[in-house]
């Protein structure tokens, strides 16, 4: 018997597709970069021709590619339609909204999705009861793709092919120092100069982070050290151990010395959005969910 295509693979194939990178595409799926490249060497072999090139400018789709990826797209779909379909007629999910948090998202944000399920404020969602779940980024990506949770409002930082999105919120970002750094605006070439403290890579403050510095192709100078919380960021930072950056709603104490970080003259951000599957049940009324959102954080 020939071995079969399996759906796993196909998804692996899709994230490439939507990142254009082996690593980016391991990343959002949550596996190893080698298990996705094998995995996507596995489904080459079995329809037998390549779907993916890399070059030193990145990863191209291979014409055979280009004609599959629309056939994959379905396939993904259709089994997510399949899965969120069964729940919907075993009664799962039907009185209640499944919304997953990053904890760097602003709790006024929070309070508005509360505000907004419970109350039934969209026309093609019901009152229901809320179920929120505060996780890191790739447990919050994982129980979305699994039908786990409904919705998730995170930081805009890592793509999720495949997922509809909707920023819905903004803040700016503050440089926490030495008391004896000052207050005044500080541009983000000046902070690159200095040790950056960062926390664990799983609520999307250190992938904004890096990802502010390379945008201006500026190293990431960072302590050798790793702070467990936003208050021991702000402690750290404090005793001039380095610098912090953080979402200003972040800040544990509002007293605390901070700068505004700023680029040229503008304040520098950050976008936090709203993701979930188009195939759902309740798709339309988790879009206008989004949009009062996004009109709240306006």
């Amino acid at each position: 018997m020939a071995e079969r295509v399996s759906m796993e693979a196909l998804r692996y194939a899709q994230a490439v597709a939507g990142t254009g990178s082996f690593s980016a595409a391991a990343r959002t799926c949550g596996v190893t970069q080698p298990a996705l490249s094998n995995g996507i060497a596995k489904l080459e072999e079995r329809l037998g021709a390549r779907m993916f090139e890399r070059s030193p400018r990145g990863v191209r789709q291979t014409p055979f590619g280009q004609q599959l990826l629309p056939l994959i797209e379905q396939a993904t779909a259709a089994l997510d339609r399949i899965t969120a379909e069964a729940g919907r007629l075993n009664g799962h999910g039907t009185e209640s909204i499944r919304i997953g948090v990053s904890p760097l998202i602003n709790p006024r944000l929070v309070a508005a999705a509360y505000n907004a399920v419970c109350a039934g404020g969209t026309s093609d969602l019901r009152p229901r009861d809320l179920v929120l779940r505060e996780a890191n980024m790739q447990e919050l990506q994982d129980a979305l793709i699994a039908g786990e949770l409904d919705i998730i409002l995170v930081p805009s930082v890592v793509p999720l092919p495949r997922f509809a999105h909707r920023i819905v919120d903004s803040e700016p970002v503050v440089v926490v120092g030495s008391h004896r750094s000052g207050t005044a605006p500080v541009q983000v070439a000046d902070v690159a100069s200095n040790p950056i403290i960062l926390v664990p890579d799983a609520c999307g403050l250190t992938t904004f982070t890096r990802d502010l510095f390379d945008s201006h192709e500026l190293p990431v100078n960072t302590y050798p050290g790793e702070a467990s919380s936003y208050r021991v960021l702000e402690q750290w930072a404090d005793l001039g151990l380095g610098t912090a950056l953080l979402p200003q709603s972040k800040l544990t104490v509002q007293s605390t010395v901070h700068r505004e970080l700023i680029d040229d003259d503008h304040a520098v951000e950050i976008f936090y959005e709203a993701v979930w599957d188009p195939g759902s049940p309740l798709a339309s009324g988790l879009a206008e969910l989004a949009e009062q959102l996004a009109a709240i954080g306006a």
